[in-house]
């Protein structure tokens, strides 16, 4: 059990909770409803294998950095609770299932599929020669509402709004991921790591992550005035909004502002996109 729990950990499933209301969302839109169910399916497994193999990425390019920060020493690859060997195994399963189902969905989605990896490789290192490495998290996770829409229509044809939801994406992303960065602000200016907060100062990086946050739902609004305009889809924009406002008055507390209220903005984008789907 205990080995279960460290695979368990260092997998983080529930962070999945973030990138599948996106996901879902833009194959929804493209669908214009409910999509085929095999489809569907073959859709989580390749969000699973994509974002299983980003986070496992992540954990081993940053293992050295993450050994000398005491808030992430205990992690699985520092603590030696999980070996390298293992690591790059989970990685290699996890884009096993990433391709094989990018495979069986069509081909433009296999033809695109090595994108998102590019990503996932360079955005881990960023950290380490830029302050704006908040876009390459932002950016990852932005391609999973055209991640939808393109393994619907199997083209680019009419993907403005998934083009929309991916900008809200990437600003409410890289928002976010400013206000986590707060937890590490001592240890990165000592370690020489960038981040908007190590390198601006605390008080400059929330402002950036505001500014951020009011974009972001700039780009929810214009899909509601110029596609949705239900009552419904109305009262999730502003739940979105009172959301995203929240997140800024509780940044204090990490836990609930960037895991659990961002859970929530994910799956009211996701009900805000079904509302104006199915209630015009």
């Amino acid at each position: 059990m205990s080995k279960l729990k460290n695979y368990a950990n260092f997998i983080k499933f529930e962070h999945t909770l973030f990138s599948l209301p996106l996901i879902f969302a833009g194959t929804f839109l493209a669908a214009k409803g409910l999509p085929d169910w095999k489809l569907l399916i073959l859709i989580v497994l390749a969000a699973t294998g994509a974002r299983t193999s980003a986070l496992a990425i992540n954990r081993i390019l940053d293992r050295r950095i993450d050994a000398l920060n005491p808030r992430t020493e205990d992690r699985e690859l520092p603590s030696g609770k999980i070996s390298l060997t293992k690591a790059y195994i989970i990685t290699v399963l996890a884009l096993i299932l990433y391709f094989i189902s990018a495979y069986l969905i069509c081909d433009l989605v296999l033809y695109l599929s090595p994108i998102p990896l590019i990503i996932f490789i360079i955005y881990p290192l960023m950290k380490r020669f830029t302050p704006f490495c908040h876009f390459g998290v932002g950016l990852g996770l932005a391609l999973a509402p055209l991640g939808g829409w393109v393994a619907v229509t199997c083209s680019f044809e009419g993907i403005l709004p998934a083009v929309v939801l991916s900008l809200f994406t990437l600003c409410w992303v890289a928002g976010f991921d400013i206000i986590y960065a707060t937890l590490d602000e001592e240890f990165d200016k000592k370690a020489g790591i960038y981040s908007m907060v190590s390198v601006y100062g605390r008080g400059t990086a929330l402002m950036v992550s505001s500014a951020l946050h009011q974009s972001a739902f700039f780009f929810v609004a214009f899909l509601y005035f110029f596609m949705f305009k239900s009552i419904v889809a109305g009262v999730f924009l502003v739940l979105i909004g009172a959301l995203l406002f929240l997140e800024h008055r509780k940044a204090e507390n990490i836990d609930l502002a960037f895991f659990k209220i961002n859970i929530l903005v994910g799956f009211a984008i996701f009900l805000f996109v079904l509302s104006g789907i199915y209630l015009p």
